[in-house]
C-alpha cells in the first residue's frame, strides 16, 4: 500500500469523492484493523471502531495536510486516538494505567485487570501479561515511562510531550522510539 496512493485518496475524499472513499477503505482497512486490534484486543470492538474511524476520516479528510505527514500515518493517528478514547471509557483500563496512584495507596493495580466474565485460567494469563507490562515499564527511566504512557495511553502528541518534559521535539521522538524498543525487548524475553 504505497503511501502516495493513500495521500491522493485522502485528498479526493476531502472533496467528498465517494469512489475514492471506497478505495481508501479497501487500501487502509487491513492496516487500521491491525492497529485497532492491538490496542483494543477485542474483534467485536474493532469492527465497531472501524466504522467510527472511517466516519471520522470522511468528516476530517479536509484537515489532512500532506505537507505535514503521510496519509497512512494520519489515518493511524485517527484510529489510535479513537481506540485510546474507547480504552479510557473502560473501567479496567483506568485502573491498570493509573498504577502509580494505586500503589501509593497500597493496592495492587493488577487486581483491576482480570475481567470477572472470563475464566480463571484466562484471568491469570491476563494478570501475568499485565504484570510483565508493568515490570517492563519499571525498567524505563521515570521520565521515559511517563512519556510513553503520555503518548500511547493519554494520546498526547510529540509536541505536547516535548513541552511537558521541556525537551526539544526530536529528543522526545528519540525518547519514545528507544523506550518502545526497550519495552519490546523486555516483552520478548
Amino acid at each position: 500500500m504505497p503511501d502516495d496512493i493513500i495521500t491522493e485518496l485522502l485528498l479526493r475524499v476531502a472533496r467528498q469523492d465517494r469512489a475514492a472513499f471506497r478505495q481508501l477503505y479497501s487500501e487502509a482497512a487491513p492496516k487500521l484493523t491491525g492497529v485497532l486490534l492491538r490496542i483494543l484486543g477485542n474483534r467485536a470492538e474493532v469492527d465497531d471502531a472501524m466504522q467510527d474511524v472511517f466516519i471520522k476520516v470522511w468528516q476530517r479528510a479536509a484537515s489532512f495536510q500532506p505537507d505535514k505527514g503521510r496519509g497512512i500515518s494520519w489515518m493511524i493517528a485517527v484510529a489510535r486516538n479513537h481506540a485510546l478514547d474507547q480504552l479510557r471509557r473502560r473501567p479496567a483500563a483506568a485502573g491498570m494505567f493509573r498504577a502509580e496512584a494505586r500503589d501509593a495507596e497500597g493496592q495492587d493495580p493488577l487486581e483491576q485487570v482480570a475481567d470477572g466474565a472470563i475464566g480463571v485460567e484466562q484471568g491469570m494469563i491476563a494478570q501475568g501479561e499485565a504484570r510483565r507490562v508493568v515490570d517492563c515499564f519499571a525498567t524505563l527511566e521515570e521520565e521515559r515511562s511517563a512519556a510513553v504512557k503520555g503518548a500511547y495511553i493519554e494520546g498526547l502528541s510529540y509536541q505536547e510531550l516535548a513541552e511537558r518534559f521541556e525537551v526539544p521535539l526530536n529528543t522526545m521522538r528519540t525518547w519514545l522510539r528507544r523506550s518502545l524498543m526497550r519495552l519490546k525487548e523486555c516483552m520478548d524475553q
